[in-house]
């Protein structure tokens, strides 16, 4: 059998080799083999009763778990074999933690680490509190309007006249320290703690030519009214048309749709990550993109259907649901298609490639010119048909004719 993601063969024990075991813990488990070479044939150790005795103690001492260690025979040789199970918590070994990718053993670093590290520990990114925060940080203006919407749902939080009281009662606070989703919510200066949480909206005329772009930066209310200010001022363009006396706009996009997309933007994106989240405007579509994946469990081809809601920052979805932004039902990508399609457009596309999640909203244009590629194929086609029609009705009439006579008629 070859080596796994959760098999691992070694000729003799070393040190070392508690990487593999490191990695196993921190991955799915797995089975390391002492006596065996790359190929997986028993090539027997000598001194197996030896490590029998001395690897479990060493293994808890250096990695602070407990294996499982077992003296095997296969084809007239002794083996050694230990059995790693997963870790729930964190392991390291001198203070590095390591993985296991297929058959491979990797060291993570930065945002890997810092990744592998919270889904340890059960934390979702928000969920991470900050010390230096005080309530003096906060944005008094947004924390009334976040009041003001939350009314519906929570008749009683006009009561809350304090901020770390309002906080405590969003679960936003731990012990005496405000969580990073209090900050990037309601914070006065959310960039000079977190750099990475802000807004990119630019004009493009081809896919790497920008003319035009904003920075848009603030708290996540903030940010949601100042993209959408900015959008309709200086990126999207309102058509109209008149009924009477009466002027109606009709914008490029359904702003409901937009609107929808981008506080998914902001609720589920990777914050680990330095890329800010996109508006990219097109002549023929408009892309929201964000940093980070679907959930696990939730493809493309889900989002076109009902399915779980799976949050990646449970803190920041809850409280943009008690504000009346999202239901938390799995539906807002529902949502945006039947915007879409009420609107007179195409199905937006979503996408994910290279660590990206996109969604992207296509023009009337694109449809008007789909729409009159099909006329005039259509058109074509009729013609078509109505010129073999008429070469074959005059073959039964005259079985005689000649080409010239039967290309005469089409040459006119």
């Amino acid at each position: 059998m070859a080596e796994t993601d959760c098999i691992e063969y070694k000729r003799e024990w070393k040190d070392d080799f508690l990487r593999v075991i490191c990695a196993f813990a921190n991955s799915h488990g797995g089975e390391l083999y002492i006596g065996k070479n790359d190929d997986g044939e028993s090539i027997g150790i000598q001194n197996a009763k030896a490590l029998l005795e001395t690897l479990p103690n060493k293994i808890s001492a250096r990695l602070g778990i407990i294996v499982g260690v077992n003296l095997l025979e296969e084809d007239q040789h002794t083996l050694l074999q230990i059995s790693v199970q997963p870790s729930s918590v964190p392991i390291s070994f001198h203070g590095r933690y390591y993985v296991r990718s297929g058959s491979v053993v990797l060291e993570l670093h930065g945002k890997q680490l810092s990744d592998f590290l919270l889904k340890k520990s059960g934390l979702t990114w928000d969920a991470v509190h900050v010390d230096s925060a005080e309530a003096e940080d906060f944005d008094l203006e947004t924390i009334e309007r976040f009041k003001f919407l939350a009314s519906d749902r929570l008749p009683s939080i006009h009561k809350e006249q304090t901020v770390r009281g309002l906080f405590e009662k969003l679960n936003l606070t731990n012990g005496n320290a405000f969580k990073r989703a209090a900050i990037v919510l309601f914070g006065k200066n959310v960039q000079r703690v977190f750099p990475q949480a802000h807004l990119r909206v630019g004009r493009f005329v081809s896919e790497s030519e920008i003319i035009g772009s904003d920075i848009i930066e603030g708290n996540l209310f903030q940010q949601l009214e100042g993209a959408f200010e900015v959008l309709k001022k200086k990126y999207l363009i309102n058509k109209f048309r008149m009924e009477g006396i009466h002027r109606r706009e009709q914008p490029d996009y359904p702003i409901e749709a937009l609107r929808e997309a981008l506080i998914n933007a902001l609720i589920h994106r990777d914050y680990n990550s330095t890329a800010a989240t996109q508006i990219r405007v097109h002549d023929d579509k408009l892309m929201i993109m964000n940093d980070g994946l679907l959930p696990d469990g939730i493809s493309i081809q889900d989002l076109k259907k009902y399915h779980l809601s799976k949050p990646r920052n449970l803190l920041l979805a809850d409280v943009f649901y008690k504000a009346g932004f999202i239901e938390n039902w799995g539906s807002g990508t529902l949502k945006i298609i039947q915007l879409c399609k009420t609107g007179g457009l195409q199905e937006p596309a979503f996408t994910q490639e290279s660590g990206a999640f996109s969604a992207v909203f296509f023009t009337k244009q694109i449809q008007t010119l789909n729409e009159t590629d099909n006329e005039t194929d259509n058109e074509t086609d009729n013609e078509t048909d109505k010129r073999l029609k008429g070469i074959l009705n005059a073959l039964i009439d005259n079985n005689r004719i000649t080409i010239k006579q039967l290309i005469a008629p089409l040459s006119c």
